[in-house]
């Protein structure tokens, strides 16, 4: 019982980074997705100690472990929508395989970036430990 308010306690911190950063784009006007803006603030409270990891870490590794899980409303949608791939197919695949490179890559030497940072993969594994 004491895990699963644990679990819900950090859920809802993640809700209201989410929360704030929709609120702050629709106030402000501001070109990028709410949840974007909430991913960047919760980042920044991270890094600067205002948030602490433990306080997030359990429901974000569930919620990383069941992420494609998350996806499947968005690829049911995507079959309504033959017709635009039919026109526009190359156009799209070009720019998904070009985005999800750049997404890979920076991904990959941000994390090597911060492994080195904290000391290593001794500290990564210790770290993940569910």
């Amino acid at each position: 019982m004491k895990k699963l308010l644990k679990l819900l306690i950090q859920l809802f911190i993640l809700l209201v980074f989410n929360q704030v950063g929709i609120i702050l784009v629709d106030s402000f006007h501001i070109p990028l997705p709410g949840n974007v803006l909430g991913m960047v603030l919760l980042f920044l409270c991270l890094l600067t100690g205002i948030v602490k990891l433990s306080w997030v870490d359990e429901t974000s590794t569930i919620l990383i472990k069941h992420l494609a899980f998350f996806f499947i409303p968005i690829s049911v949608g995507l079959m309504t929508l033959g017709s635009i791939f039919m026109y526009n197919g190359f156009a799209l695949l070009t720019v998904i395989t070009i985005s999800a490179f750049i997404g890979i890559i920076l991904s990959g030497l941000s994390s090597q970036f911060f492994v080195k940072k904290r000391g290593g993969i001794e500290v990564e594994s210790a770290h993940n430990h569910i």
